[in-house]
């Protein structure tokens, strides 16, 4: 499925083939489709991070529930097997949450989403998954004036919603931990981990149907409607059909406008040095962002290479999602440019890999995990990009949401939380949706480097401007 494309230092790069993560794990073997016409307790649509946590902790809380995942490709396709392996804090929405339930709902969201880091981690380690976890925390950076001044704003606003552990450094604190090239600050919250995401997505694959869920793959679902999941091989009944599709959301029926599929980016290089991991440090493998409008992310994976990505083409016309993840080249030497931009002495390291994935955005950027009970649909993402430990906390809140609506148990904490059944208008058609988002990214762009040529200390009107257009402010 991959192909050869450019070249970087003595070797080409592998564009496409889902990611690194499936060349460095290998494609899964490939489970049935759907035999034909069946029933279930619960359905799950979607084998991605949410469908297999929510088939996972409903099986566990509810052995006896007949449960069927039905995936449209192989669990893992989508964003859980394609994102930078970031397994952090971070929720889309909080800032809105509060203004509209107020401080306290949100703290409370973001409590929950911090124990959310320590959860993944303790149920990899309960069903034996190696995915490569370390818990070294995210370092998020600053290289100019602006960025340092957003960096602070974010750093205050993150004890105001409760994080007391959360630490902030100067120019010389940041080289300590990873020296990138300009860094003027940094922030860092032990509320994160790195991880190899293929890793973690088969192994909880694996744990589901030790359970006893049924997965079916190659098995798309075309219309979701109240008790029914309608495929080309047959149609499964059953009093709850959850939707965990996330980024692929638009190509079902009715859909097309609900969440924008966001493309996001990556490359990995060769494995490193020890001379050059010597240079760079990173000896914590903190999983490192920045505070540029069009942000970064990146990793020091567990065989010593840097996984890193960012925006592309943003998003393709009509909501459209790719096949395997290849990647423009102009989108490679603009990553490989920013590694650099970052590490200086890593100019002409082998890029080895490249590839693509979407990521579900809502049209006011909040992630939101609701059940209807009149009609027994339910559903969750919107995760935009934060969704490695969202979706965790998302499938724990459906379990508890579908246990409460069958009688099984009450209101628990997580169905309460302000993110539960949140409702969010659809985006513009088309082509105000793409004239729209590619404008948004073009302004971005266009602030980063404002901000980076001028010095100014103040953030550029430009972002400012983008981020209401976009619903973000």
């Amino acid at each position: 499925m991959s192909s050869k494309n450019g070249t970087h230092g003595a070797q080409a790069t592998v564009n496409g083939g889902i990611s690194f993560w499936y060349a460095d794990d290998g494609i899964p073997t490939a489970r049935e489709p759907l035999p034909g016409d069946a029933s279930a307790d619960v359905v799950i649509v979607g084998g991605g991070y949410t469908g297999l946590w929510t088939a996972y902790y409903l099986k566990k809380a509810a052995p006896f529930l007949r449960i069927t995942v039905l995936e449209q490709k192989f669990c893992g396709y989508g964003a859980s097997g394609r994102n930078g392996g970031w397994l952090y804090n971070g929720i889309a929405g909080r800032d809105r949450y509060a203004k509209l339930h107020g401080h306290d709902a949100a703290v409370r969201l973001q409590e929950a989403m911090n124990d959310t880091v320590s959860e993944v981690i303790r149920a990899a380690a309960e069903e034996e998954i190696d995915a490569d976890i370390h818990q070294g925390g995210v370092l998020e950076i600053a290289y100019t004036p602006a960025q340092l001044a957003r960096l602070k704003a974010f750093h205050a606003a993150e004890l105001a919603y409760g994080e007391k552990d959360r630490t902030l450094h100067g120019a010389r604190e940041t080289a300590e931990r990873v020296r990138v090239f300009g860094a003027v600050g940094s922030t860092w919250t032990p509320h994160g981990a790195r991880l190899h995401p293929v890793k973690l997505l088969k192994g909880l694959a694996g744990a589901v149907e030790a359970l006893g869920v049924t997965i079916h793959e190659s098995t798309p679902v075309t219309e979701i409607k109240p008790k029914h999941a309608v495929t080309p091989y047959g149609t499964v009944r059953a009093p709850y059909i959850l939707r965990c599709t996330e980024g692929f959301t638009a190509s079902l029926k009715g859909q097309r406008r609900t969440w924008l599929p966001m493309n996001s980016s990556m490359i990995a290089t060769e494995p490193l040095t020890d001379a050059q991991w010597e240079s760079i440090g990173w000896a914590g493998r903190e999983t490192l962002g920045d505070m540029a409008h069009a942000y970064m992310y990146a990793q020091r994976t567990a065989d010593g290479r840097i996984a890193l990505g960012g925006r592309g083409v943003p998003y393709r016309y009509g909501s459209r999602t790719d096949n395997d993840g290849r990647t423009q080249p102009a989108t490679i030497e603009s990553l490989t440019a920013l590694l650099t931009r970052f590490f200086p002495q890593l100019a002409g390291i082998a890029v080895t890999h490249a590839w693509s994935g979407v990521l579900g955005v809502p049209r006011d950027w909040c992630a939101t995990v609701t059940l209807d009970r009149a009609t027994g649909l339910g559903w969750a993402g919107g995760y935009v990009g934060s969704g490695v430990a969202t979706t965790n906390l998302a499938a724990r809140t459906l379990r508890d949401l579908v246990q409460q609506d069958s009688g099984q148990s009450g209101p628990t904490d997580l169905t309460t939380l302000p993110w539960v059944n949140h409702k969010v208008r659809k985006w513009e058609p088309e082509p105000f949706r793409w004239l729209g988002v590619h404008g948004m990214y073009a302004t971005y762009n266009a602030a980063d480097h404002r901000e980076l040529t001028t010095h100014t200390t103040d953030s550029s009107r430009l972002a400012r401007a983008a981020d209401r257009v976009a619903g973000r402010a």
